[in-house]
C-alpha cells in the first residue's frame, strides 16, 4: 500500500485585477507603461475581498474537494495547512481552518515559501506510508495581495517591491489517501545562505510591530541566481532513483513567477515545452497553490488524466527546490 492522491480542487477569487490596473495603482514613482507585462508575462491577477483571510480561500477549495470526492468531514484523519501565508501568528492556520470545515481531527502547519504544498505531499506521504494516518486533507490559502507595496518613491524601491506585483491569492485542496500507489516519489533540496533574498519580516521576533516591515522585500536578481546556483542535481538525482526521464511525464508543473524564467527554467533542468502548464498569464503567481493549480488545469484540459504520470517542480523563497511525482 502507499499513497494515492484522491483529488485536487484549487479556489480563485473572482475578483480579477490587470496588469494595467496594478501600474495605475504603484505611485508616486511611475513605472514605464507595460513594464511588469513585459518583464513577467502576467496579464490578470485575483484579488480576495477584503473581509476574506487566507483561511477562507483554504476552505472554499477544501470544500470543493471535499464534496467532489464524496468525504465527510468525520473521515479526515489530518489537516495540514500547507501555504507561505497565514491568519495570523498564533494559532496555526491550520486550527482556523479546521474550525471552518468542522473538523475533529489532529492539525499542523506546513510552511516552506513557495514550496509549502509539496512540503506537504511529502510529509502526509510519510504519515500515510507508515499507518500513522489513512486520509489526509492538504488545504492551501494563499493571500499574498495583503503584502504588496504600494507607496513606493522611486526605482531602488520600486525594484525591491516588484516582485509583489506578480502575486495573486488563491486557494487550494488536495486529499491523499491509503491506497495504491500514487506518490511515486519525492526529492528536495535548499541552500539556506541565501534566506535574506526575499522576506516578508513582520510579526516575528525580529520586526513584531513596525509596519514598514509588513510588506514584501525582495531581491528579484538575487532571487533568480540563487535558484539558478541550485542547478537540477536534486531534479536528476530523483528522475535516476525513480528511473524516469522528463518524457515519461503526461505534463510537467512547474512553479511560475514569470514566463522569461519559467522558459530559463525549462531549458537549464530540460523539460520538454510541451509538457509544461501554463497558468501565468492568466493567474499570476498564486504562491504554493501554483502547481494544485496547473495540475487542475490539465485535467480540465484532458492532457493527463487516470494512469498517468505527472511532475510536480517547485521554487521558493529561503532557497529550496524540490519535486514530487505522482501517478494519478
Amino acid at each position: 500500500m502507499g499513497t494515492r492522491l484522491a483529488g485536487v480542487a484549487v479556489h480563485l477569487p473572482e475578483r480579477q485585477v490587470s496588469t494595467e490596473e496594478v501600474e495605475r495603482r504603484v505611485g508616486p514613482f511611475l513605472p514605464p507603461a507595460g513594464l511588469i507585462r513585459r518583464l513577467t508575462g502576467i496579464d490578470s491577477r485575483h484579488v480576495m475581498r477584503d473581509d476574506e483571510q487566507a483561511s477562507d480561500l483554504a476552505v472554499a477549495a477544501a470544500r470543493k474537494l471535499l464534496a467532489d470526492t464524496g468525504t465527510e468531514p468525520g473521515d479526515v484523519d489530518l489537516l495540514l495547512f500547507a501555504s507561505a501565508s497565514q491568519d495570523m501568528v498564533e494559532p496555526a492556520t491550520a486550527h482556523i481552518v479546521a474550525a471552518k470545515l468542522e473538523l475533529r481531527c489532529p492539525v499542523m502547519d506546513v510552511k516552506n515559501a513557495c514550496n509549502s504544498v509539496l512540503n506537504a505531499i511529502e510529509v502526509a506521504d510519510a504519515l500515510i506510508s507508515t499507518g500513522r494516518y489513512r486520509t489526509v486533507l492538504i488545504a492551501s490559502g494563499e493571500s499574498p495581495s495583503r503584502a504588496v507595496r504600494w507607496d513606493v518613491g522611486g526605482l531602488r524601491e520600486f525594484l525591491r517591491a516588484f516582485p509583489g506585483y506578480t502575486l495573486s491569492d488563491a486557494g487550494a485542496a488536495l486529499l491523499l489517501t491509503e491506497g495504491e500507489a500514487g506518490v511515486v516519489g519525492c526529492g528536495f533540496t535548499a541552500d539556506s545562505t541565501q534566506w535574506d533574498v526575499g522576506t516578508l519580516p513582520a510579526g516575528g521576533s525580529q520586526h513584531p510591530r513596525d509596519p514598514e516591515f509588513t510588506y514584501f522585500d525582495l531581491d528579484g536578481a538575487r532571487l533568480k541566481t540563487a535558484f539558478l546556483g541550485l542547478g537540477s542535481g536534486i531534479l536528476d538525482d530523483t528522475l535516476d532513483r525513480l528511473g524516469l526521464t522528463w518524457d515519461d511525464f503526461a505534463v510537467v508543473g512547474v512553479h511560475q513567477v514569470s514566463l522569461p524564467y519559467l522558459d530559463v527554467f525549462a531549458d537549464r533542468v530540460g523539460v520538454p515545452k510541451d509538457k509544461l502548464v501554463v497558468t501565468l498569464p492568466e493567474h499570476g503567481n498564486v504562491a504554493s497553490a501554483s502547481l494544485p493549480l496547473q495540475l487542475v488545469t490539465a485535467q480540465r484540459m484532458g492532457r493527463c488524466g487516470p494512469g498517468d504520470l505527472v511532475a510536480l517542480v517547485g521554487l521558493a523563497g529561503g532557497v529550496s527546490l524540490g519535486m514530487v511525482v505522482v501517478r494519478l
